[in-house]
């Protein structure tokens, strides 16, 4: 793997934890949110990755097969899904959008794990900041032996 390969791996990590974050501040803003645009409560969202493939060129497939080396080129945003877990119920019969029970449907959003999932994908920021740096560092590195 080059030097170029290793910083784009780590800058696809680092798009793919930004967008992850992302989605998690929008689930915590609307943790209160009873009535969205098609008149359900908010769903939760979540992030899928994949690995990002090399180039989709016949050269870069044989040259893969002939190396061996079935390497990654990062990883990326798959889709955002919308988590099927049914919603809260509360009752609070004088809210607006309270049914004929009194209760409302309240967003399947959990602060709790939304904030576990907040400090995951910023850990892993941090882990691929770090391998940019290192990455640079080496290549410094590399430099000055032939100085």
């Amino acid at each position: 793997m080059g030097y170029f390969g290793a910083l784009d791996i780590s800058a696809s990590g680092l798009t793919a934890q930004r967008l992850r974050m992302d989605t998690i501040s929008q689930n915590i803003a609307n943790v209160n949110t009873t009535r969205t645009a098609d008149g359900t409560p908010y769903r939760r969202k979540v992030t899928l990755f994949e690995e990002r493939t090399g180039p989709a060129m016949f050269d870069g497939y044989l040259r893969s097969a002939f190396k061996g080396d079935n390497l990654g080129t990062g990883v990326r945003v798959a889709r955002i899904l919308e988590d099927q877990a049914p919603f809260r119920k509360v009752y609070d019969p004088g809210h607006p959008d309270a049914d004929a029970d009194g209760y409302v449907s309240q967003p399947n959003v959990d602060v709790v794990t939304e904030m576990v999932n907040m400090i995951s994908a910023s850990r892993s920021y941090e882990a691929n900041v770090t391998s940019i740096n290192t990455t640079k560092s080496i290549c410094t590195k590399a430099l000055e032996i032939g100085r």
